[in-house]
């Protein structure tokens, strides 16, 4: 299984075959409207008609309120880590809660309630 690996827009705007996009471009901590260069590729990401996946929350979407800061990935499937973040209440395509591991006493420490659903999985789909 060979690995398309890209740093640059021309080079993702030439890959037209991919299986698999993994769109891992911004993380949870999102502020502000989406920039250059990363705005960039997600228009591109958003043209081609392979499947995506989008890690933890859609690049350009904000995590809190699911609002679009500009332009934002439309994933296939997005696979969140550890809790469901509350601006995944419409995302596009399944939504998948994936452990991380994190220890129970992170969660206590916090004040988080929070039931494991995994059972002996590694992710669960959630209903939306």
């Amino acid at each position: 299984m060979g690995l398309f690996l890209t740093t640059g827009v021309d080079s993702l705007a030439n890959s037209s075959d991919q299986a698999v996009l993994v769109d891992a471009l911004i993380g949870y901590g999102l502020s502000g409207e989406v920039r250059s260069p990363a705005a960039e590729f997600i228009d591109r990401i958003n043209e081609l008609t392979g499947p995506t996946i989008s890690l933890d929350i859609p690049s350009g979407i904000d995590a809190t309120t699911g609002e679009p800061l500009g332009t934002a990935v439309v994933p296939d499937r997005t696979v969140t880590l550890a809790l469901p973040k509350t601006g995944l209440d419409a995302p596009t395509g399944e939504l998948y809660l994936a452990d991380i591991s994190i220890p129970r006493t992170v969660y206590e420490r916090l004040d988080i309630e929070y039931d494991r659903p995994f059972g002996d999985d590694d992710w669960v789909l959630l209903d939306q």
